[in-house]
């Protein structure tokens, strides 16, 4: 609930700090004293249009701060903070700040903040919705709005709305994979001639995943060979033979052998000779070893050519790289397996899809059994409610319209609307038609309580509801407000003394002047000023020891 209001430079309001209690909040004062500075202001924090007049005459700028407490935060307003990625902590409040700066003429720069972290006004308005609900001369939000007139009647049904939207969703779940089946084997079947075709070609490839890299590798081994196989040529030669450096190696080791023991070098001279002798032998056979590796066989090179070709024409024709052919294979043949199932498929997706159909009708029409049956009752509780607010000439109605099919959703194939006859005759028209800014908040107040509605808006707000009503329509207003505030938060703007008597804080407004400068006030009344509030509201301009004593009488009755 609203917990705070902070107004700096808003029109003639310099500065002032509110205080809220839960309960029903009473807010009084002359005409003229400023008490639409109030709502303008809390309709600026919500997201209202930001207007340069609204900038106190000879100041630069103007900001409000609302704040709100919750014991818990309904589940709206927390999926809105967290879609914004602004973090509340239980038990935190929320903090909604806009500043103004006038920029001359008509401009005006308009800064937003929900706990500190800047946001765009439109995150506002979206908060707004569950924070404050609004209902004033010119309402045209909150319950007027049909739109959400079904969820009201649903709230107040007790309606199991959750089974219709899990019936719709598997409904619309088993259609969809009906018509993409359907697709699917519609594409398949005018291309099946082309995959068998594309299947037997992979087929008589035969291509495995990895061969495209080994081809490689053996014809670029295979191409190292024939390009080296004229140095190796040359090479073999010099170590093979009689006359090879090698042969002459091994025959200068043999004499040597034989005259080694006549003196130490030559031992030593015919030590290193067999070294070379043995290193030679070693590169010898590693020559051999790589002539044999690299040996080139055009036969086998051509044969492996022609394969990677054939593998990388395929692979660009299918638009997939080689090893992926043997996939794309798999696919053709599930394709092909799918062409050939695929009426069987559709049968059964077509009977999952009729049976998720009627399931979802039979859950549908037992909502609109319920809609029915609670629309009556409320019919009946707001009709209680009217002559008591002077409006016993008024019809109240809650249409429940049948959709046609391709309108139904996951609420239904209901539609939902309150109607109202305001004078005999007179055909049922929306909410928002009526001509009268006060039956209009009547008729709100009347369903408000009709509905006892749970889990609407934070605080609700009731401008002026009273406006052309006395006595015992007053009263009955003032005690209904009353009774929509226990256990929440309401906040009246009244002219009226009964409903001011019902208030468990008592808000006067009130517009001082010394000259030069007029100022708005906002203050919270004790016990002895809200009996003399209630008195001037009674007598007018002069108080009167009757209207003290009349305004007595009020408090202690409420």
């Amino acid at each position: 609930m609203l917990t705070g209001l902070s107004i700096r430079n808003i029109v003639l309001i310099e500065a002032l700090d509110l205080v809220f209690p839960g309960g029903l909040g009473v807010l009084t004062g002359e005409t003229g004293a400023g008490k639409s500075i109030l709502l303008d202001s809390l309709g600026l924090v919500l997201g209202d249009r930001a207007d340069a007049g609204l900038v106190r005459a000879g100041a630069d700028q103007a900001s409000v701060t609302a704040t709100f407490e919750f014991d818990r935060l309904p589940a709206e307003l927390g999926a809105v903070l967290a879609e914004a990625a602004i973090e509340i902590e239980a038990g935190e409040p929320l903090i909604i700040r806009r500043r103004l700066k006038a920029e001359g003429g008509n401009a005006v720069g308009s800064r937003a903040f929900v706990n500190d972290q800047p946001v765009g006004v439109a995150l506002l308005r979206d908060l707004a919705r569950g924070l404050v609900e609004l209902h004033g001369q010119h309402d045209d939000r909150g319950l007027v709005n049909a739109r959400g007139h079904r969820a009201l009647l649903d709230r107040y049904a007790r309606a199991e709305v959750a089974g219709v939207a899990a019936a719709w969703d598997k409904w619309r779940a088993a259609e969809a994979a009906l018509a993409e089946a359907r697709a699917r084997l519609a594409a398949a079947s005018a291309e099946q001639d082309l995959l068998i075709a594309h299947l037997a070609e992979l087929t008589a490839l035969a291509p495995v995943v990895g061969e495209e890299a080994e081809l490689a590798g053996q014809r670029a081994a295979m191409q190292k060979g024939e390009r080296l196989s004229g140095d190796l040529g040359e090479l073999q030669h010099l170590w093979t033979g009689s006359d090879s450096a090698l042969a002459s190696l091994r025959s200068a080791s043999r004499r040597l052998d034989r005259i080694a023991h006549e003196h130490p070098l030559l031992a030593e001279a015919l030590e290193a000779l067999d070294r070379a002798v043995i290193e030679a032998s070693e590169a010898e056979d590693k020559l051999a070893s790589a002539a044999e590796a690299l040996l080139h066989d055009p036969m086998a090179l051509d044969r492996i050519e022609t394969r990677l070709f054939d593998l990388r024409a395929a692979g660009r024709k299918h638009g997939c790289a080689v090893d992926d052919l043997p996939q794309r294979m798999l696919a053709m043949r599930a394709a092909l397996e799918g062409i050939e199932g695929g009426e069987a498929a559709i049968a059964g997706l077509k009977r999952a899809a009729h049976d998720a159909g009627l399931d979802y009708r039979a859950k549908a029409e037992g909502l609109s059994v319920a809609r029915a049956e609670a629309a009556k009752r409320l019919d009946a509780a707001v009709a209680a409610e009217l002559a008591p607010l002077k409006l016993d000439a008024a019809r109240f109605r809650t249409a429940v319209v049948r959709l046609p099919e391709d309108r139904w959703g996951p609420q239904g194939v209901d539609a939902a609307e309150f109607l109202i006859s305001t004078n005999p005759g007179a055909d049922f028209a929306p909410l928002a038609k009526i001509a009268s800014g006060g039956e209009l908040s009547r008729f709100i107040l009347a369903l408000k309580v009709a509905l006892a509605e749970q889990g609407g808006a934070a605080t609700v707000i009731f401008d002026e509801i009273d406006r052309g009503v006395g006595g015992a329509v007053a009263s009955a207003i003032g005690e209904r407000l009353a009774r929509l505030a226990q256990g929440g938060q309401l906040l009246a703007v009244t002219h009226s003394p009964q409903v001011a008597a019902r208030g468990t804080a008592h808000y006067l407004i009130a517009k001082a002047s010394d000259g030069l400068v007029t100022r708005t006030s906002v203050g919270l009344l004790d016990a002895k000023g809200r009996q003399e509030e209630i008195a001037r509201m009674l007598s007018g301009a002069e108080i009167t020891p009757e209207a003290r004593a009349q305004a007595e009488r009020l408090l202690e009755q409420a």
